[in-house]
């Protein structure tokens, strides 16, 4: 396959994870009609963003993979037969959460899933109370239409999970992810927090010689403006598709995969690593000798 059509589900939060995935179904037809044939949720698609406050109950919102979302999305993937992504937070055992991708074939079978490695902590991102950080490294899978990877929100500020990803063969990074302003800084830091979180991933993009597609929510949960701008990379960092900063769509984008290729034989970046000198990387600081 030449060319290959994906699509972001860039959507609001609803109450309910029944309500969340009735729509999430509407964009996947949506999707699906206008050729799409892999397709990524937004980060938690089956939640509102539970994480502004530490609240024990909250753990209720939980489900188990395979479980009643991730078992309903895949006898549609099969139906549509498509590749989907899906954000949500998993209960692995009592006490034990996660924030996971499930990554569903075409032909409904669940192909694995990835674990959030990076876990914030900040006002109104209260994620490290919630979540375990992932235990299953950073991955890669062979679907029915390419080989594609994922990381999520936190991950993508850290090249590392770009770099180990690609590693791992990915020809597409998806990215879920859920953020926003705060009031408080909108005014002064908002449009170069917006700018900052483009331009490191379109770099993640041109560094592994990949297309990256992030997916945001949108609209205002508690005092949270979600920013949206959904967007697809192509490997020199060009933006091929962008969303709206406010409104619910589906994002199509078309990644010709032979281009991919034949980009990554002229700029070979894999293969001028020098892996002989980069063993300090698993060092948290390096100090001054």
């Amino acid at each position: 396959m030449d060319t290959l059509r994906i699509a972001c589900l860039q959507s609001s939060a609803r109450e309910t994870a029944n309500a969340a995935c009735e729509r999430t179904e509407e964009m996947i037809r949506d999707a699906a009609a206008q050729g799409a044939k892999i397709l990524c949720t937004q980060e938690l698609f089956t939640t509102p963003y539970f994480c502004k406050t530490q609240d024990p109950g909250l753990f209720d919102l939980a489900e188990a993979i395979p479980g009643p979302s991730t078992t309903r999305l895949q006898a549609l993937a099969k139906e549509l037969g498509v590749v989907l992504v899906l954000s949500l937070f998993e209960r692995r055992a009592a006490g034990l959460y996660h924030n996971t991708a499930a990554i569903v074939d075409a032909d409904g079978a669940l192909l694995g899933r990835y674990r959030k490695m990076h876990i914030p902590q900040d006002p109104g991102f209260e994620e490290k109370f919630y979540f375990t950080p992932g235990d299953l490294g950073f991955r890669a899978w062979e679907t029915a239409f390419g080989r594609i990877g994922v990381i999520i929100c936190w991950d993508q500020w850290y090249p590392e999970s770009a770099r180990l990803t690609a590693m791992r063969g990915a020809e597409i990074i998806f990215c879920p992810t859920a953020i926003g302003w705060l009031p408080e800084e909108k005014p002064a830091l908002g449009e170069a927090q917006r700018n900052a979180w483009l331009r490191v991933q379109q770099g993640h993009a041109v560094a592994n010689g990949c297309f990256y597609a992030a997916i945001n929510r949108v609209g205002t949960e508690g005092t949270t403006e979600f920013w949206g701008n959904s967007f697809v990379s192509d490997f020199t960092g060009t933006l091929i598709a962008e969303g709206s900063g406010s409104s619910e769509e589906v994002l199509i984008a078309e990644c010709d995969l032979k281009a991919l290729e034949d980009h990554r034989r002229m700029w070979p970046f894999f293969r001028d690593r020098r892996i002989d000198a980069y063993g300090d990387l698993t060092q948290r600081f390096l100090e001054n000798s």
